[in-house]
């Protein structure tokens, strides 16, 4: 059996408008609102995360307010890590545009693992061992999913138009998917011919499931692990500093 060898290059989606963290978001880049005591930018926890995984270079995907990203994490030489930005087109939308602008650019190899990381969600799950089942799988994408997923509101069991039980914000038996994934740099070329059928492409909605209906082995990475989602202006305030020395204080050590 032959042992493929891929270079590894981490790729944080970090180019959004953030409409759903207004007013916050006309201040801010989303990925750059200040989280926990020390009041680091959210982007700087993922950062860390990812170079305990050993990876060495990562791409920024930006857009809107880039500058800030720019001038806060520069070349990454304090971070011992290789970054660069690539500037969304306008003219291909969505998460999966933003993927198929770096396609095109000519950034990526023949075989690379591509460890891919949306810009607003804090995690402490070993990106290492998503690396490493993916590629032993020899899988064209892996899906970092949680078993545990906490809706937002309070859930009523009704019976003879009576509600017999209520729980507020019940934990959920799903996979869900955290917005982590590892994909082979392969398989972006599909994204062109995705776009010819949609122009405003999504990741998750889009992209994974056009693989997985053209028979692409796409595999799970089920965690435990801390995650959390700070896409909303409700989910924001609802980050304390206590969940962030609890799950992520470690990443600075």
């Amino acid at each position: 059996m032959v042992t493929m060898t891929f270079n590894r290059l981490g790729v944080i989606l970090a180019g959004g408008e953030g409409s759903r963290l207004r007013p916050l978001t006309y201040y801010f880049q989303k990925c750059m609102i200040p989280v926990g005591p020390r009041q680091k930018p959210l982007l700087e926890y993922v950062i860390l995360n990812i170079k305990r995984a050993g990876l060495k270079k990562i791409i920024f995907l930006v857009g809107y307010k880039a500058e800030q990203i720019i001038n806060y994490f520069g070349e990454g030489e304090r971070y011992g890590l290789s970054i660069q930005y690539v500037f969304d087109n306008p003219d291909l939308k969505g998460t999966g545009g933003s993927l198929l602008n770096l396609y095109r650019q000519g950034y990526l190899g023949e075989r690379e693992t591509l460890l891919i990381h949306y810009g607003d969600i804090l995690s402490n799950v070993d990106l290492a061992n998503i690396i490493e089942e993916h590629e032993k799988a020899d899988a064209d994408a892996t899906i970092a999913l949680s078993r545990k997923y906490e809706l937002p509101v309070g859930v009523a069991k009704v019976e003879n138009d009576r509600i017999i039980s209520f729980v507020e914000k019940p934990s959920i038996d799903l996979y869900v998917s955290i917005g982590i994934l590892a994909v082979n740099s392969r398989i972006l070329s599909e994204l062109d011919k995705l776009t010819l059928k949609k122009n405003n492409l999504d990741i998750m909605s889009d992209f994974i499931p056009y693989l997985i209906e053209n028979g692409r082995l796409v595999k799970p990475y089920v965690t435990d692990a801390f995650w959390y989602d700070v896409g909303s202006t409700e989910k924001y305030e609802k980050l304390t500093n206590e969940l962030i020395e609890k799950h992520l204080s470690r990443l600075e050590d």
